[in-house]
């Protein structure tokens, strides 16, 4: 099967560090496992510099770890390094790259030093969860530059089927609010594609080379029992990897936060809030947290015990739903490709514009008061645009009534900047200037 390097937007990332630091840092590239680092990483390598060695610490020698144990004759480690690689390093002209360094912390902790040295760039890549854990006794550089990196966006998935020119074209629709008409039917069904294959190169590689979903799916499965087993790794008694893979069970019941006594029992405090960094740590999972006063500050007033999960990819979101059947049982494959999805199953929309406004470079906050004494409104998301904020309704069917953003919009009127309702069918403008939204815009607002 053909190996494929993916556009990835990141990669002006990496440019920009590059032109900017000019040496005075390293570059760390945190995110979840599979999701391409190592590869866009010696991609950029390869194309930027006259020659790189990358150090994967998932397979070096104990003779390249140990060179790090002893940092008094750097100029010994770099010949040791070059001869070991076979390849010739030139100051200021290359990279090295030390590839899953959460493997070698004396190696992390090292880059003080290597980056003070000036000769070379140096780019780390890891999970961020692996990485905590393997800190203890070492010396945190300050030297690092960190860049988060997710699974493909719509548009880079887009971009790997050849296609370059949708997204700037949704955008122009958007930026001039006029809907798409007769192109809206084919753009919703490249999103549905989208959300069922998702955005993890594996998998997206995996439908280029059989165009079978069946196959898809079962790289999909293989890459959540990877997640699964980390966190078991991390936490034996299991708790953290259900509390993992109850993500669709929890959204499924429209509740206004994530329950995990519903799941794993009753959890001391401190554990609970360990447990909930190590899930937001690895990338793998998106935290949105409840904004107790949705202001311009949300990160200012968000309850860090009232919360939502989601995946960051929909892809692996919708083979968790059915983890326990046959691909052939799983009806949202069928459903959404005949554009039939059921009302119930609307919250893989939701976890869709979650990891959407995430991959666009967006915090999630959500909000919720009170109805009545029985019942509560609820925001799906808040944004937070200049002095202003942006409240979001997400809505798979029955887009005519928003009562939960109508009395948001009248309780915070003052407060707001656009209002949104994000849902399935075109682009319109609704009374008292509610922009309804298609999916695929997003990333847009």
């Amino acid at each position: 099967m053909e190996k494929r390097v993916f556009k990835r937007k990141i990669y002006d990332k990496f440019l920009s560090w590059k032109q900017d630091s000019n040496g005075k840092s390293a570059l760390l590239v945190q995110g979840a496992r599979r999701i391409g680092k190592s590869t866009i990483v010696e991609e950029f390598a390869k194309r930027e510099y006259s020659s790189y060695i990358i150090v994967d610490f998932n397979k070096v020698s104990a003779t390249v770890m140990s060179l790090f144990d002893d940092l008094m004759d750097l100029d010994l480690i770099f010949l040791q390094l070059q001869t070991i690689y076979n390849v010739v390093l030139e100051p200021r002209r290359s990279v090295i790259v030390f590839d899953e360094v959460q493997k070698c912390p004396k190696a992390r902790q090292a880059i003080k030093y290597l980056v003070q040295d000036g000769r070379y760039d140096y780019i780390e890549t890891g999970s961020l969860i692996s990485i905590k854990q393997n800190t203890k006794g070492i010396t945190i550089p300050s030297e690092e530059e960190q860049v988060d990196m997710y699974p493909m966006d719509f548009e880079e998935f887009r971009w790997a089927l050849g296609d370059t020119a949708t997204l700037p074209l949704i955008q122009t629709f958007y930026d001039k609010r006029i809907p798409l008409g007769a192109a809206h039917r084919t753009k919703q069904r490249d999103l549905r594609l989208y959300m069922l294959v998702g955005g993890m190169p594996q998998a997206v590689n995996e439908y280029l080379d059989t165009n079978n979903l069946a196959k898809v799916d079962a790289v999909k499965r293989r890459i959540i029992q990877l997640y699964s087993d980390d966190f078991l790794k991390i936490d034996a008694t299991g708790k953290l990897s259900k509390l993992f893979m109850a993500i669709p069970s929890q959204l499924s019941k429209k509740s206004s936060r994530y329950y995990t006594n519903a799941i794993v029992g009753a959890l001391e405090d401190n554990t609970a809030k360990e447990m909930l960094i190590s899930l937001e740590d690895s990338k793998a999972v998106l935290v949105s947290y409840h904004s107790d006063d949705p202001n311009v500050g949300l990160s200012l007033t968000k309850d860090m015990s009232k919360y939502k999960l989601f995946m960051a990819d929909t892809g692996l979101f919708v083979t968790m739903v059915f983890w326990d059947k046959d691909f052939a049982e799983n009806v949202i494959y069928q459903k959404l490709l005949a554009d039939k999805l059921e009302a119930n199953l609307g919250y893989i929309y939701e976890n869709l514009v979650a990891q959407m406004l995430t991959a666009a470079g967006n915090k999630l906050f959500y909000y919720t008061f009170e109805k009545d004494e029985k019942h509560s409104y609820e925001v799906d998301f808040l944004l937070s645009r200049g002095n202003k904020i942006c409240p979001i309704e997400v809505k798979s069917s029955g887009y005519k009534t928003h009562a939960s953003l109508d009395a948001f919009r009248a309780k915070y009127l003052s407060r707001i900047k656009n209002s949104y309702l994000v849902y399935t069918k075109d682009l319109q403008i609704g009374d008292n200037e509610l922009l309804y939204l298609p999916f695929y815009m997003t990333a847009m607002i």
